[in-house]
């Protein structure tokens, strides 16, 4: 997911950001209401983390105007526990709210929510052959055994799994996982996939991950490989 935090408190803001980042979210900050909107007006959003006191625009000004154009979900935070205050939060276009000081795991489990009551036709379980990944949980095991990943191992089969049997081209593949658009030269995608290889097929397992010369990498169980492994 691609995450937009907006949050001029700089420990509060590199708390999150920190966080985030490790459960392999890609995260943009804005530490005001007016680089808070335009970044949300024109980047594609997961999900919003916007605080109610920013300078140069408040958090319910900026929701308000958010709203005329854009159904991003969106999380208020406060640091005042008044309900005439959460209602105006929500009555704004907020899908929820958290009131300062929050437990992070809370916060991440209600990012989740929001993101799948947007998008309800998604799917948030995959299998293919005998891999199976909770894209909720984060959490992806190949018949009994879990692979071990790590956050950005994860996004990356997340990425692969999502778009099964279309082969992702290594640009594909550093916007999506990573964000950033590397020199084409690097090789952060072969180490990566290698990696995941490694974690994810095991000697005499059927293979899945697929390196297709010169276009890039799918994930899909093939006929002919599935038999010769049986």
């Amino acid at each position: 997911m691609r995450l937009l935090i907006i949050e001029d408190e700089p420990k509060t803001a590199g708390y999150l950001s920190r966080g985030l980042s490790e459960q392999g979210y890609s995260v943009d900050h804005a530490d005001n209401g007016v680089d808070g909107l335009r970044l949300a007006m024109n980047n594609d959003y997961d999900a919003i983390v916007l605080d109610i006191m920013l300078p140069g625009m408040d958090g319910l000004q900026l929701m308000q105007t958010l709203r005329t154009s854009r159904d991003t979900p969106v999380i208020m935070l406060t640091a005042r526990d008044q309900v005439d205050d959460r209602l105006r939060g929500l009555g704004a276009g907020a899908d929820d709210y958290l009131v300062k000081p929050f437990s992070f795991l809370e916060l991440l489990a209600r990012l989740q929510a929001i993101v799948r009551r947007a998008r309800p036709h998604e799917a948030t379980q995959i299998q293919i052959g005998d891999l199976f990944i909770d894209l909720v949980a984060r959490r992806a095991t190949r018949g009994s055994r879990r692979l071990n990943l790590t956050a950005k191992e994860f996004s990356l089969l997340a990425a692969l799994a999502r778009r099964r049997s279309q082969i992702l081209s290594k640009t594909v593949i550093t916007e999506t996982v990573w964000d950033i658009n590397f020199d084409t030269n690097t090789n952060v995608v072969e180490v990566a996939i290698r990696r995941l290889r490694s974690k994810l097929e095991y000697p005499g397992e059927t293979k899945l991950l697929h390196t297709v010369r010169g276009m890039g990498y799918v994930l899909e169980l093939r006929e002919e490989e599935a038999s010769e492994a049986s």
